[in-house]
C-alpha cells in the first residue's frame, strides 16, 4: 500500500499550524497599517492648499474642509484642526485625523494622528497625538 502514514499527516498539520499562528498576526498588523495610511493620505493632501491659503490670505482658512476636496475616507472619520490655528506670523496649525469606529481594526478605531506646522506651511511634521494617538507600530515612516 502507498500513501501517509497518520504520524505524517499529523506533522504536517502541526507545521501548518505553527505557520499559521505566524502568519496571521503579521498580516492583520499589515491591514491596519494600510487602514491608517488613508488618514496620513489626506493629511499630505492637505499640505499645499493649506499652505498656499496662508500664504496668499495671511490666515489659515476656517476649516481644513474649506481647501480640501476630501476630509473623510472608508476608515477615516475626519480630517479637521486641533485647537485653534494661530494667524499670526509664521503661522501655525495643526490638523487631526481621527480614525472611523466602524470596519476598521480594533486596535485604531477612533485613534487620532497629528500633523502640524508652525511656519506657515513650508515644514510639517506627522505624529502621533490628540484625543487617542496611534500606536507607533500601525504609525508610517515617516509619523514614527
Amino acid at each position: 500500500m502507498r500513501g501517509f502514514t497518520l504520524l505524517e499527516l499529523m506533522i504536517v498539520v502541526a507545521i501548518v499550524g505553527v505557520l499559521a499562528m505566524m502568519a496571521v498576526p503579521t498580516y492583520f498588523g499589515y491591514v491596519t497599517r494600510a487602514q491608517v495610511s488613508e488618514a496620513t493620505d489626506l493629511l499630505w493632501a492637505a499640505k499645499v492648499p493649506l499652505a498656499e491659503y496662508y500664504v496668499n490670505n495671511g490666515k489659515w482658512p476656517a476649516a481644513p474642509g474649506d481647501v480640501m476636496s476630501t476630509t473623510s475616507g472608508r476608515y477615516t472619520a475626519a480630517v479637521s484642526y486641533l485647537g485653534t490655528p494661530d494667524d499670526a506670523p509664521p503661522g501655525q496649525v495643526t490638523l487631526m485625523a481621527t480614525m472611523s469606529y466602524l470596519g476598521i481594526s480594533a486596535e485604531i478605531r477612533g485613534g487620532t494622528l497629528l500633523l502640524e506646522t508652525s511656519d506657515g506651511g513650508s515644514a510639517w511634521n506627522c505624529t502621533a497625538g490628540g484625543d487617542r494617538p496611534i500606536a507607533r507600530d500601525y504609525l508610517p515612516g515617516a509619523c514614527r
